[in-house]
């Protein structure tokens, strides 16, 4: 269930028009506040279509950081949440994240149950998204959170048939991690 459908339905016309788009991720308790302003005028420039603002473990103020965002921008800015405690209702939309690629059923749907009431209560637009971990070679911040291993890197086929059961859930969009390009040569 979608709540809005604006940012979500320009992603869709971009793509439908051929349009690529970029995104960037924030995480609150990486900016140093004294450069933080500059960054985002300058992501404000740029050419970015979005910012995301999120992280595997968040200790920062995640209202302070997206009003911040918001005030010296107007790209959409959509809540990437690492867990339940990361929403904020000043963002344009969040994307409702389930890690189809792991086993653990807190990370499914477990933490969307606990979520769910709040982000209605707050009319906040949901973007159904489901994310795929792909290993690269070392323990990521989101495996050690969420408990769940990875796909390996060397197994497209299950990053494919991950990506298609996704999308046959109704996931809307898919964010893989650490995503690799795979080609007749091999890995790139």
């Amino acid at each position: 269930v979608s709540f809005g459908m604006h940012i979500y339905q320009k992603i869709i016309e971009n793509y439908s028009t051929g349009k690529t788009g970029m995104a960037v991720l924030i995480d609150p308790d990486k900016i140093n506040s004294k450069t933080f302003e500059n960054h985002i005028k300058y992501l404000h420039n740029s050419g970015i279509d979005y910012i995301l603002v999120g992280g595997s473990l968040i200790s920062s103020n995640l209202d302070d950081c997206v009003k911040k965002i918001k005030n010296n921008t107007t790209i959409p800015v959509l809540l990437f949440p690492g867990s339940v405690l990361q929403i904020s209702k000043y963002v344009d939309a969040i994307l409702f994240l389930s890690l189809i690629s792991g086993r653990n059923p807190e990370f499914l749907i477990g933490n969307q149950v606990v979520a769910a009431p709040l982000i209605k209560s707050l009319n906040i637009e949901t973007i159904s998204t489901g994310y795929i971990l792909i290993e690269n070679g070392s323990m990521t911040s989101v495996e050690y959170m969420s408990n769940s291993k990875p796909i390996p890197r060397n197994k497209p086929d299950l990053v494919i048939a991950t990506a298609l059961a996704g999308e046959m859930l109704g996931h809307k969009i898919l964010y893989l991690e650490r995503y690799l390009i795979w080609n007749l040569s091999g890995l790139v």
